[in-house]
């Protein structure tokens, strides 16, 4: 336990900030609900506890780093920012930007989901679409960064967006002598990082695995080589961890706090999300499916255990999730 937690202070992370900013997040994004969902067992073999972060305003985790970002911002007198995002940054940013009198832009795939393009306007900030991918907009994000000379908020990269996520671990671990294992999805890292941190200061023998999905390995490449590995291009329908280019500072964290990262296929993100929606009653995007798909795929190395998975987003399009749901098998991927 010693050699654990001098591991965890070499992160960028800090467990007193970490607590510090649950006082600065709106109490609607905190305290979600945790539960042990029965309905699950039969099907995974193992406890299946949810915690459930998309009964929020902008249903997702990410307003939690966010209302850490934006408080910063407003406290030092900052007007403006600007972010990159896959789509639900943008939501989170755009809610936390408006509550502060902030100017929000956000730059994102024009192939982005609609449901997710529609809200971050529908929240009042300026949404700016490049043809490309996420890592393109974040490109573009940069530069109006620097033209305009206003903030630029990288999601993981930037330690509140990490420590804000990272306050889901303080309430997992009221209950983690419970848990054999915390299954995150892994895309940027922010949310895998900050969990992971909490976790292994607090409750080191629980188990964090990340999930990411086969067509978008670049962060679980990386975390396995313990070097940052890039990809060309992204085939996943969980285009809210669909990145290509990681950050290596926060490999640094990942390597530090991860005690494994695993590839899902397609089929089980999609059997995951059904199966979410037939035995728990929730609708979620494919990066919310990640921690079951991976309960699917290795059934044998949970079997018995008692499982958390973290429900991280809930902004789907309902005509693909309707084409996914409808085509996937209930039992297997």
């Amino acid at each position: 336990m010693a050699l654990r937690c001098c591991v965890v202070q070499e992160t960028r992370l800090d467990t007193a900030r970490i607590r510090a900013a649950r006082q600065m997040i709106d109490p609607l994004f905190l305290d979600t609900p945790l539960y042990l969902c029965e309905a699950l067992e039969p099907d995974l073999g193992c406890a299946v506890s949810i915690k459930l972060e998309t009964a929020n305003p902008v249903r997702s985790f990410k307003a939690r780093g966010t209302e850490v970002v934006t408080g910063l911002l407003a406290a030092n007198g900052s007007r403006a920012a600007v972010c990159a995002s896959a789509g639900n940054l943008g939501q989170a940013l755009a809610w936390s930007g408006r509550d502060r009198g902030l100017d929000i832009t956000v730059v994102a795939s024009r192939f982005a989901p609609a449901a997710k393009l529609e809200r971050i306007r529908a929240l009042g900030a300026g949404l700016e679409l490049v043809d490309g991918d996420f890592d393109m907009a974040r490109e573009r994000a940069a530069d109006i960064a620097r033209h305009e000379g206003v903030r630029l908020v990288e999601d993981s990269l930037d330690i509140e967006t990490c420590e804000g996520a990272a306050t889901i671990g303080l309430e997992l671990v009221d209950a983690a002598p419970s848990f054999d294992a915390v299954l995150v999805a892994l895309g940027g890292g922010a949310l895998a990082t900050g969990v992971g941190h909490v976790v292994k200061a607090l409750a080191p023998g629980v188990e964090v695995i990340c999930v990411q999905p086969l067509g978008a390995p670049a962060m679980t490449r990386s975390w396995r080589q313990r070097r940052v590995v890039t990809t060309d291009s992204t085939d996943t329908i969980a285009d809210g961890v669909a990145g290509r280019r990681p950050i290596p500072a926060v490999l640094d964290d990942l390597l530090l706090v991860a005690d494994d990262a695993v590839l899902v296929q397609e089929a089980s993100i999609i059997a995951g999300m059904r199966m979410l929606l037939d035995r728990a009653g929730l609708v979620v995007e494919p990066s919310a499916a990640l921690g079951v798909a991976a309960i699917l795929e290795d059934r044998d190395r949970f079997a018995g255990r008692h499982v958390a998975t973290i429900v991280c987003g809930g902004n789907v399009d309902i005509d693909a999730y309707h084409r996914w749901i409808g085509a996937a098998p209930l039992r297997e991927p």
